[in-house]
């Protein structure tokens, strides 16, 4: 009989068997999850201050998504939304519609299988409706790693490389990242502005506003460092999709459904986007992507002009009708930003020792602490082994951008819960002062 399974042997198959290119933040091999915790095989419990990326906001295994996955497999597992009609894929979209922003309460969508195919359609959409071939991105941006979604995406170099072949008709402008503004702006105001008119300007040289299908942005730029941007950046860029007919695509696959503490990222600024992508939490833990425009965007598309086999499967379906209603029904938004605050606040204090804490942002728990060099560099080496040790010590964290520490964790954490996590991450980053 083989000998009962540990966190080494199952990383040393790993290597054998899994491609490289799938890099891994830590060395801990997880076994199962519960609420905000991650065991692995060795019995050693994490906190979790990943949630899959921005993904389990209710917590892992939570007794009323599992209930809800066990249920629907007992009744219907597959059936393809091109076959037949499913209730579970009605449901979800209507659930979404009532929390949607204006127009979008009285809006259409469609289920794809993740964000990066639930960024391809949106985008598909706009350029189709609208037959008009540019779409604007932003630096710093994540919209996913497929060959179109890649496109769009100009968070790292590394993504991109010996990739050239993308889709063409994008162009790309720089992201308000105001601590390190890209124009060297000294204020978020001024920042902003300059990022701002870097849009007109390339409406005026190089994207005829008659050719520009839409402009697609997160509200808060994910992958690319948590980044939130200055107050009127999204409604500028509102105002000028209204000025020239264009598209505003918000790509809320990281920050929707709660994350900042509000259903919807674009809430903050009273911002309506033409069309919202989701994921990640959409599913509950579950693979699921979707779309939700305006209504009379969605009737100008043909019968089979989008399609897929697995998106909008009933599991997935009923897993994010879960997920939802227990956000709503348990206030998980307020408490994202009472917890989320707090933990800001303990990093801004923890600022004024630790000097390598550069900067704090964030909205609701979608936090980023970003670490820096002695001479005000990304702490880009530095960060990887300190996510290590974090982890070593019990907390799970990623990163984003090139050194920003990535908070994200289930939107039910408690504050005592996030406090503990807090103080691991400071004694860590203690023993990197320079």
């Amino acid at each position: 009989m083989e000998s009962q399974l540990t966190s080494a042997k199952l990383i040393e198959r790993d290597h054998s068997i899994v491609a490289q290119a799938i890099y891994r933040y830590t060395d801990i091999a997880f076994q199962r999850a519960e609420g905000v915790y991650l065991y692995d095989f060795d019995g050693r419990r994490y906190l979790d201050f990943v949630a899959g990326i921005a993904t389990m906001n209710v917590g892992h295994c939570h007794p009323a998504v599992v209930e809800a996955i066990c249920d629907q497999a007992r009744t219907l597992i597959h059936g393809a939304s091109h076959v037949g009609y499913m209730e579970p894929y009605v449901e979800l979209l209507e659930a979404l519609r009532e929390i949607a922003p204006g127009d979008l309460k009285n809006g259409k969508g469609i289920l794809m299988n993740s964000g990066s195919e639930a960024v391809e359609t949106g985008v598909k959409l706009a350029r189709y409706v609208t037959n008009r071939p540019m779409i604007l991105a932003f630096t710093d941006s994540f919209h996913g790693r497929p060959m179109g979604a890649l496109a769009l995406t100009a968070s790292s170099e590394l993504y991109r490389r010996r990739l050239s072949g993308l889709f063409t008709g994008v162009y790309h402008t720089p992201y308000p990242y105001c601590f390190r503004c890209p124009l060297k702006h000294k204020s978020p105001e001024t920042c902003g502005l300059a990022c701002l008119n870097l849009v007109e300007k390339a409406l005026q040289t190089v994207v005829p506003p008659e050719d520009l299908a839409g402009i697609i942005v997160e509200p808060i730029a994910g992958e690319g460092g948590y980044i939130v941007p200055p107050d009127g950046f999204l409604q500028a860029l509102r105002e000028i999709c209204d000025r020239y007919g264009a598209l505003l695509i918000a790509d809320e696959v990281q920050t929707g459904l709660g994350r900042t503490g509000k259903m919807f990222a674009v809430e903050h600024w009273g911002v309506e986007p033409d069309i919202i992508c989701l994921a990640k939490a959409l599913g509950g833990g579950l693979p699921l992507g979707g779309v939700l425009a305006r209504a009379e965007l969605m009737d100008a598309w043909p019968p089979a002009a989008q399609g897929t086999t697995f998106g909008g499967n009933p599991i997935a379906c009923r897993a994010g009708l879960a997920t939802l209603r227990i956000v709503q029904e348990e206030n998980l938004m307020a408490h994202a930003v009472e917890v989320g605050d707090y933990i800001q606040s303990r990093f801004r204090e923890a600022q004024k020792e630790l000097p390598i804490i550069g900067d704090v942002r964030g909205k609701g728990l979608m936090v980023g602490v970003e670490l820096v060099n002695a001479d005000g560099s990304p702490a880009s080496e530095i960060i990887k082994k300190v996510i290590k040790d974090i982890g070593a010590n019990g907390v799970v964290i990623t990163k984003c951008g090139a050194s920003t520490l990535r908070i994200a964790p289930p939107l039910i954490i408690s504050k005592e819960q996030a406090s503990e996590g807090v103080d691991i991450i400071i004694r860590v980053l203690r023993q990197y002062q320079w």
